[in-house]
């Protein structure tokens, strides 16, 4: 009863921080709007009225291919995933491992960061497996999405170099073009706190360790490294990257597919996807549901980086949200929760009645 009313204040944090992004980001567009509209001598009408007509313009089309490349990511996680649990001496089935995919981001939804739990416990539970070793596997395959996300952002501010750090001088720095990450206070401050975090831990590492509940997460710790020592077991190492690879291009592909469904961004060029990509990217990884308002705002922000209007990138940011974050994760995750346990039911039948003859 406890977890329960934890788990629903949890979720009811998260959705207050997200909701209250998002209403002042809304009420900030709003009124850019409405000045919008003075200048040009227009009647004035609320904003929720342009995003709704916005939507009615949207090529369907366009949504589904986006879709469909997330489709395919979701499917190259599971077989990536498979790879790094067959050094555990396990191979689930390949759907089972979809499903828990879809099902992961189905719960991020509602308690963000939760879902990889949810991902191991899932699979572990369909296929008998330890679910602390699976969970091993989920750690080393965002680790792996982190690395190659580094990688992308390193890539991004190569090409995009002037832009980008453009845009930090202006939030981040004094706006005179001189801003530079190394020399910023607030880079070496957490820096410094970092360090003294990491010195006070190496010093009192052994009276640490005599805690109680210390020792219980260092005994999940350990487990958790036999599931990742698994990726230098990982076999065909060739397919292994190549997918690490997909993963992330079909990320890209959904919102560069995505620019053709818009007329305002459908003549964007597809390296201004990578900008809306890897804001869009980051604004999914700060702790909201799905994303929720930070999505919104690092999106739209990204697309006023190459010329779009604030209003019209805030239409844009809503049309990824909702059609891929709400309406195919939730749809797709429901569809995989019933599937799970309706095809592991079907073939666990056959073994039930045999024993039981």
């Amino acid at each position: 009863m406890k977890s329960n009313i934890k788990t629903v204040l949890q979720f009811l944090l998260f959705l207050s921080i997200g909701g209250c992004i998002l209403l002042y980001f809304y009420n900030t567009q709003d009124r850019a709007f409405q000045e919008q509209l003075r200048l040009e001598g227009k009647s004035a009408y609320p904003l929720i009225q342009k995003l709704i007509a916005d939507f009615k313009t949207v090529n369907l089309f366009w949504v589904g291919m986006a879709l469909l490349a997330f489709t395919i990511s979701n499917l190259s996680r599971a077989i990536r995933w498979n790879m790094l649990m067959r050094p555990l001496g396990h191979e689930p089935k390949w759907y089972n491992a979809f499903f828990a995919v879809n099902i992961s981001y189905l719960t991020n939804l509602w308690m963000s960061r939760a879902g990889e739990v949810v991902r191991a416990g899932s699979l572990a539970r369909v296929e008998k497996m330890s679910t602390t070793k699976v969970m091993g596997t989920v750690v080393i395959d965002r680790l792996l999405d982190m690395i190659t996300l580094l990688f992308i952002v390193c890539f991004a501010f190569l090409i995009e170099y002037d832009l980008l750090w453009g845009w930090l001088d202006k939030h981040l720095g004094s706006g005179n073009g001189k801003f530079r990450l190394f020399g910023h206070p607030l880079f070496w401050g957490f820096m410094a706190f970092c360090g003294l975090l990491a010195g006070i831990v190496w010093k009192f590492w052994a009276n640490i360790l005599a805690i109680r509940w210390v020792q219980k997460i260092w005994h999940l710790v350990e487990k958790f490294g036999e599931g990742l020592k698994t990726v230098r077991k990982v076999e065909r190492l060739g397919w292994f990257i190549f997918h690490s690879l997909l993963i992330w291009f079909m990320y890209y592909m959904m919102t560069y597919l995505c620019f053709y469904s818009f007329a305002p961004t459908a003549h964007l060029p597809a390296i201004a996807a990578l900008t809306v990509f890897v804001f869009g990217t980051f604004g999914i990884v700060i702790p909201s549901p799905g994303g929720m308002g930070t999505y919104h705002v690092l999106a739209t922000s990204a697309l006023m980086l190459h010329g779009v209007s604030g209003n019209d990138g805030f239409s844009f940011a809503n049309i990824v949200f909702f059609s891929i974050q709400i309406f195919y994760n939730i749809i797709v995750g429901v569809i995989s929760i019933i599937l799970m346990n309706f095809l592991n039911k079907k073939v666990e039948t056959p073994t039930t009645l045999s024993v039981s003859n």
